[in-house]
Parts: C-alpha cells; sequence; structure tokens
C-alpha cells in the first residue's frame, strides 16, 4: 500500500525507476537511430527519435518529481503536487510535436518514392531489443507508480508500453520491407507517429482536466458519500466536492448533524468522517469537513441575522433587574430565524414570581423581535 511510504522513501523510488528508464532510453536511442541510419529504416529512425522523447521526458519526470515532493509552505498551501501535472502536460505537448515531425518526414518522402528507405536486415534485431527494453520498463515504471500512487510515473509507464507496441509495427514493418513491401516500412512509421500523438493527446487532457479542478470519478465520489452516510451523528450531507492534486484527491464536504448537540460534538463527528475517508480510499489526502445544523442548499439567508451580543443586549433590556439571575442563554440558528434558550439556575426553583416574571418577558421579547422565533427558559440540570 502506498501509505507505508513515506515522502522520502517515495521521491526516491520514482528518482530510482525515472534514472533507469533514462540509462535504458539513452542506450536505445543511440542503436535505433544508429542503425536506424546505417540499416535504412525509416521506421527504426522514428522509432528512435520516440526513445529520444522518452529520454527528453525522463528529465522531466526527475524535475517535476523533485519540485513536487517540497512540503507544503506559506505561498503553495496544499503541497507542490501540481508541478508533476504541469510537466505532463508539456511531456504531452513534446509527444505531439514528435509525432508530427515523424509523420511529416515520411509524407515528404512517400511523395517522392526514390526517397524511400528499404531497411537491412539488421534494423530487425534492433526492433526486438527495443520491444523486451521497452516492456521491462514499462512493467517495472508501473509497479513504482502504483505503489506511489503516481499518475505522472504511470504516465510514463505508459509511454514505455506504446515505446514496445511501436517497436512491435516497426518489426513487422522492416519484415514488410524486406518481404518485398517497399511501403511497409513507411507506413509503420506513420502508425507509430499516431500511436505517439495519441498518448500526446491523453496526457494534455488528462492533466488539464486536473489543472481545471475536475472532480472524481462519480462512481469513486458515489462511495465516498456511502462512507460519510454510514458514520453515527451524520444525519444528510448536501455538498460534496472532490478536486485532484498532483495524485492525491482533496474532499470537501458539509454533512448535516443534529441541530441541539454541542459544538464539540459537532466538531468531533466532522473529525470522524475526515479520519474515515483517509483510512478508506488511498488517494485521499485530506478532507474539509463543514458541519451544519441543517441543509442550507435552499439559499437560506443569514447576512442579518442576530449575533450573541445583539441577543445579549435584548436580554438585558426585557429582563431587565432579572437578567442577573439568569444562568445564561443559549442560541440556535434555524431557518434563517433564531430559537433562544434562556436558562435558569436550580437555586431559582423555588423563586417562582421571579421565574414567572422571567418567562412573561421571554414572551414579549419573542412577540417583539422579528428574527427570534421563539424564546424557550427552562432550569438547568
Amino acid at each position: 500500500m502506498a501509505n507505508t511510504y513515506d515522502a522520502v522513501q517515495v521521491a526516491k523510488l520514482k528518482n530510482r525507476v525515472t534514472i533507469t528508464g533514462a540509462l535504458v532510453n539513452v542506450f536505445l536511442t543511440i542503436i535505433k537511430i544508429g542503425f536506424g541510419i546505417f540499416g535504412q529504416s525509416a521506421a527504426l529512425i522514428a522509432d528512435g527519435i520516440h526513445s529520444l522523447s522518452d529520454l527528453a521526458s525522463d528529465m522531466l519526470v526527475l524535475v517535476a518529481v523533485k519540485l513536487g515532493a517540497r512540503e507544503a509552505d506559506h505561498d503553495h498551501p496544499y503541497g507542490h503536487r501540481r508541478f508533476e501535472t504541469i510537466a505532463t502536460v508539456i511531456l504531452g505537448v513534446g509527444l505531439i510535436l514528435v509525432a508530427a515531425g515523424i509523420a511529416w518526414d515520411v509524407l515528404e518522402r512517400a511523395l517522392n518514392s526514390e526517397r524511400l528507405l528499404i531497411p537491412e536486415t539488421s534494423a530487425l534485431g534492433i526492433a526486438a531489443i527495443s520491444i523486451l527494453a521497452n516492456e521491462w520498463l514499462y512493467q517495472y515504471t508501473k509497479r513504482v507508480a502504483t505503489v506511489t500512487r503516481s499518475k505522472l510515473l504511470m504516465a510514463n509507464a505508459w509511454h514505455h508500453r506504446s515505446d514496445a507496441i511501436s517497436s512491435i509495427i516497426v518489426l513487422i514493418g522492416i519484415a514488410g520491407s524486406l518481404l518485398g513491401y517497399i511501403w511497409a516500412d513507411a507506413v509503420a512509421a506513420v502508425l507509430v507517429a499516431i500511436m505517439v500523438a495519441k498518448i500526446g493527446v491523453n496526457l494534455v487532457s488528462d492533466s488539464i482536466k486536473e489543472l481545471v479542478d475536475t472532480g472524481l470519478p462519480e462512481l469513486l465520489v458515489e462511495e465516498i458519500r456511502s462512507e460519510i452516510f454510514a458514520i453515527e451523528g451524520v444525519k444528510n450531507i448536501h455538498l460534496l466536492r472532490t478536486r485532484l492534486m498532483g495524485e492525491d484527491a482533496l474532499v470537501d464536504a458539509h454533512i448535516v448533524v443534529n441541530s441541539r448537540i454541542t459544538v464539540s460534538e459537532g466538531h468531533m463527528i466532522a473529525d470522524v468522517v475526515k479520519d474515515a475517508l483517509i483510512d478508506k480510499f488511498d488517494g485521499v489526502q485530506d478532507v474539509l469537513v463543514h458541519v451544519d445544523p441543517e441543509s442550507d442548499e435552499q439559499g437560506i439567508e443569514h447576512a442579518d441575522n442576530l449575533l450573541r451580543h445583539d441577543i445579549e443586549r435584548y436580554l438585558r433590556e426585557y429582563l431587565a433587574e432579572n437578567y442577573r439571575l439568569i444562568d445564561g442563554f443559549r442560541i440556535h440558528y434555524l431557518k434563517g430565524m433564531v430559537e433562544l434558550e434562556v436558562v435558569l439556575p436550580h437555586t431559582m426553583f423555588s423563586l417562582s414570581q421571579q421565574v414567572e416574571t422571567i418567562k412573561k418577558r421571554c414572551v414579549v421579547l419573542e412577540q417583539d423581535v422579528e428574527k427570534i422565533c421563539k424564546v424557550i427558559v427552562f432550569f438547568k440540570a
């Protein structure tokens, strides 16, 4: 599980797999472009350029991992994870440009058939080496990406898999050319270019969705909602928002609890919700829980509500000399109105005249002040 690794270990794993990929891509770039030129294979040259783009992406990943691993600070309170997202966008754009360049070169050669390259047998062996090396890189990088929950590494893993697939196409194209189908190598090169472009478009599209705070998949959101509903004390959820920050998911939830419980109990329920979501869902790293005594989806206006000092002023005015006898008061803001509880000390139980006076004056207060819908007088237990 990803949470068995601390931030330092995760950064080391990411760096190690990326450096390994970079070294392999240096080797593949040299042999594919070299043998592509000497072995007369446009497809192998295109595949070599693909490996060169992989090398550039590995360097980009190293920089992004270093920047993204930094702790949150004053200017970046949510951390630096989106450096990896930005790097993924750059990587995707780079792949699209590389694909366009490959396709343009091949099409130019196709228009002048005498410029078509006829590959030699040695190109077949290089394509086979590329297939094996890239498939190994895919498996290794995917394993680390899963452990560290890194979408950037997973993108790089699929990049390696695309290299393996493109090398298979190159192998077929070279074999076709050697069997007399002179266009096969050029067609293979174009197919490689299309594959590279598709990967680039997917990377850019997915990363932009993250940068504009696209929510988590609906099925996952429903699972999160169900988990919140299962927690004791949660009566309803009237707002649930999610977004991605690098490989982490952030959740904002508005939960409805019993309107008569204490602030501390409401806070405790919120903490239980937060801990449950972080424990249950690996990708969820932070949860902001807002506690409501009622659903405010109907847009209840609270701007002109009475505050504690306003209500204290009214009580002092209406209770007059009896104000000093009360133990305190509690305020409930419900449906845009105020319900007021006036608490009397149990020592007043025998002072029926003063208690009756306080009750009558509270009735007058309830009638006179529009925003106060109910005043309840009771003795402290």
